[in-house]
């Protein structure tokens, strides 16, 4: 057994098939050998020294490892897995400590990455649970640079360096791999002991049994150098599934939160928040490393971000998240008179909730109408496993989905349902109906490039490096950021080169070159399907896709126009100075030396097109919250826009959501019974399916009130 003040240390050393010292358990290679001797703290006596070899499932070896061990895979082809392995250990070491009259002990190993990258991931991944020794370990490195301090930072310190410190001698000649090793970690823990250290292992490092969840406040300070983000991952993944891809790491409590996309699902990525920066350094050693058969990305990321994830205000969440390590499931598409009563009958008795009604929560928007969601706490995961099997049961008439879901994406949802406008109005204008400066010619001729997939922090003169000596190349103001509706990142960017050779030089040159930490895939195009990509379509290697709300037929006719109205309209409805900047004057600039400028001015940058097809939430043209502007502006706007339908004034849109799959033109009728239509506007009824319903193709298709 073990103890926070043991009498004895197990020093350990282990090795993997692939790479060892530095990179131990970045590869997520198998343990093949382990080596260990017990040390009594007090008489300074040592045990026998253990040496035991672990058959991996996977016996190929990398160079570095058959060159260092001298291991073959036929030899360890007649070794133990590593469940028995360990077994033998425990059995071993207890023998050991009896025969030097001890009892309590911790082991002792040269750095973090045999218990931490190694041991605890691959158990994890094999299913069976670790010895409790294998949750509190000394870190030599760090007893020797207590007691020597002036040596080498923690970091470059190796049992070879420790023991030229200390003027110890390694004696290698019988090329015993992992023997001279413990060996000499051995000696160097004697030498601490002894005169004039006196040194005493006290305080043992601990690895985390399990993730603790929790609550996250906004008024928290989170270091930016302990957060990383994950993308890649299952879209079922759970708080738990992430913490078990980082096991042997210590994850801060609540430090777990999956990332929503703007459908409030999950998009594959999730923000981890680790107790402190080596914690999160060892985490992005396992960049790239496997999920059952997904590779996870793992990349820095920042306070701010998790924050703005996990981080909450809310009295009443706080209050639901105060009953701790309780599991989580989420229901969606409840119907929207459904009580606390409704839902723990739906559950019943098999599967109870955490003090009935107080274990539910209901999301609502800010006045107070339910909007189907609900989470749910069980005290354990008997319980939860219960739950999720009523998925897609009904529930009076509508089939109720059930999810594991964290503390954080309980914030999150409620975050992003709190901010909803209770009168909403369209988004910012798009920046592409007002004229440039500097205009993108859309023609055919493919004379421009498309960078996609950039990191979001990737500034202008990183994609003039990124580009290197092709920038020469680039059309003056021809660099083009594209943000997205909330004026972020997008991750794209167009170029536009001096000639079509140019551009496909480049795109032959750059593709999937790396910008920081991330490769950018280059793609050649042409002006107008630049235009066609703002306004929702696809363009990569295979070609170019229409965007979403154009029909075939109307693809193969649509102009490279990309304002939404009519440039002329716009400049009537859009004079805010935030936005148009003054005209240049070229008069004045004609006597100035030329500058190169490879960018437009920030008022030009490009903004995707997302409310060409998906006004989000589509209002009345008469409450369009842009710009005030009297109404003969507004129909001089209309009149020029022909092929935009325009309500009629007095009127009103609405939009209707939660609505019955089965529900008929006539039930919609009858709901808004009492109320006048618009004259002979009942075309303006749809039924949409799930993909009309996140991409609608025009105003008219809603209902006139």
């Amino acid at each position: 057994m073990t103890a926070s003040h043991s009498d004895s240390l197990v020093v350990l050393f282990g090795a993997t098939a692939g790479a060892n010292g530095a990179k131990l358990g970045s590869d997520e290679r198998e343990l093949i050998l382990l080596v260990w001797q017990v040390v009594d703290l007090h008489s300074k006596k040592t045990g026998i020294l253990h040496k035991a070899l672990v058959k991996a499932d996977n016996l190929e070896l990398s160079d570095q490892c058959r060159e260092e061990s001298g291991l073959t895979p036929e030899g360890l082809s007649e070794a133990e897995p590593l469940d028995r392995v360990l077994h033998q250990f425990t059995q071993l070491v207890l023998n050991d400590l009896k025969a030097l009259g001890k009892s309590t002990y911790t082991l002792c190993t040269d750095g973090q990455l045999l218990i931490r990258q190694v041991l605890h991931p691959e158990a994890s991944k094999k299913n069976f649970l670790l010895p409790d020794c294998f949750y509190s370990f000394y870190n030599l490195q760090k007893e020797f640079h207590e007691c020597c301090s002036n040596s080498a930072p923690v970091k470059d310190l190796t049992i070879k360096s420790m023991a030229e410190y200390l003027s110890i001698p390694m004696d290698d000649s019988d090329n015993d791999f992992g023997v001279c090793e413990v060996s000499t970690m051995v000696t160097i823990v004697l030498s601490l002991l002894d005169e004039p250290y006196n040194h005493r292992f006290i305080v043992p490092e601990t690895v985390k049994y399990k993730y603790e969840t929790g609550p996250c406040s906004r008024s928290e300070t989170v270091d930016n150098e302990t957060v990383i983000r994950a993308r890649g991952l299952p879209w079922q993944s759970s708080d738990q599934d992430i913490a078990r891809f980082f096991k042997g790491l210590n994850i801060a409590k609540g430090g777990v939160a999956l990332c929503l996309n703007a459908q409030g699902r999950r998009n594959g990525e999730a923000l981890v928040r680790f107790v402190d920066s080596e914690q999160r350094n060892l985490a992005l050693e396992r960049h790239k490393h496997h999920m059952g058969s997904r590779y996870i990305e793992v990349y820095k990321a920042t306070g701010e971000e998790f924050l703005k994830i996990a981080g909450g205000t809310s009295n009443e969440v706080a209050q639901f998240l105060s009953m701790e390590n309780q599991v989580i499931i989420r229901m969606r598409g409840l119907p929207f008179t459904a009580t606390p009563e409704d839902v723990l009958g739906f559950l019943g008795t098999e599967c109870p909730v955490t003090g009935g009604k107080e274990g539910l929560l209901f999301v609502k928007y800010p006045d107070g109408r339910p909007t189907g969601d609900a989470f749910v706490l069980f005290s354990c995961e008997e319980y939860a496993q219960q739950a999720l099997k009523k998925h897609k049961e009904i529930l009076g008439k509508r089939y109720i989905e059930l999810f594991r879901s964290t503390a954080a994406e309980v914030q999150q949802v409620l975050n992003r349902y709190l901010s909803t406008p209770l009168i909403p109005t369209l988004p910012g204008p798009i920046i592409p109906v007002i004229p440039s400066p500097y205009p993108m010619v859309t023609s055919t001729v493919r004379d421009c490039v498309r960078l996609r997939g950039l990191p979001y922090t990737a500034a202008i003169d990183d994609i003039l490096e990124f580009m290197g000596e092709s920038t020469v190349d680039i059309k003056p103001h021809g660099v083009h950021m594209v943000l997205n509706q909330q004026g972020r990142p997008s991750g794209d960017a167009f170029i536009q080169m001096k000639s079509s050779d140019k551009a496909y030089l480049v795109a032959q040159k750059c593709h999937k070159k790396m910008m920081k930490d991330r490769y950018v895939e280059v793609f050649q195009c042409s002006g107008e399907e630049m235009n066609f990509v703002l306004m929702g379509g696809t363009l990569n290697r295979s070609g170019l896709s229409p965007p979403p709300c154009l029909s075939p037929p109307a693809y193969a006719a649509f102009q490279a126009a990309t304002a939404v109205i009519p440039a002329e309209a716009a400049a009537t409805l859009y004079q805010s100075p935030a936005l148009l900047s003054t005209a240049r004057n070229h008069h004045a600039s004609a006597t100035a030396p030329p500058a190169v400028a490879y960018y437009p001015a920030q008022a030009t940058q490009l903004y995707m097109n997302y409310t060409a097809y998906y006004p989000s939430p589509p209002v009345s043209p008469t409450t369009v919250g842009y710009i005030a502007a009297p109404p003969a502006s507004l129909a001089a706007a209309a009149a020029s826009a022909s092929h935009t339908p325009v309500v009629p004034q007095p009127g009103a849109l609405v939009r209707m959501q939660g609505l019955p799959y089965n529900t008929g033109m006539k039930e919609i009728l009858s709901f808004f019974q009492g109320y006048q239509y618009a004259p002979d506007d009942y075309n303006g009824l749809i039924q949409m399916n799930d993909q009309a319903r996140s991409m609608l193709q025009a105003p008219k298709e809603w209902v006139c009130l």
